[in-house]
């Protein structure tokens, strides 16, 4: 299993959530980034290198952004946003990947 950690800046985006939507967020992360972080699926990919994270995950309308390293089976988490029809918002504020 990884160890996930957050980034002061991943809680702040977290916070910005209702307490509902922010449960929804940490049980979607718990369940897809504890065992195989690393493996691409149907709500998890590997992204274009950029300045933000390597991989992305999908929670509904949520976008999960983390790094994981395999030899210390740590998953950093250091954003999370959400899309609204095609822009994605983090930190509140509309972002380009």
């Amino acid at each position: 299993m990884y160890e996930i950690r957050f980034t002061p800046e991943a809680l702040e985006d977290l916070e910005l959530y209702s307490k509902f939507k922010q449960k929804q967020i940490i049980e979607g992360i718990k369940s897809q980034l504890r065992d195989q972080p690393t493996t691409e699926t149907r709500n998890r990919k590997r992204l274009r290198p950029n300045e933000l994270a390597e991989w992305e995950q999908r929670i509904d309308t949520f976008r999960v952004f983390y790094d994981a390293d395999e030899k210390e089976r740590i998953v950093k988490v250091v954003a999370i946003g959400h899309k609204e029809h095609n822009k994605l918002f983090i930190h509140g504020e509309e972002y380009e990947l």
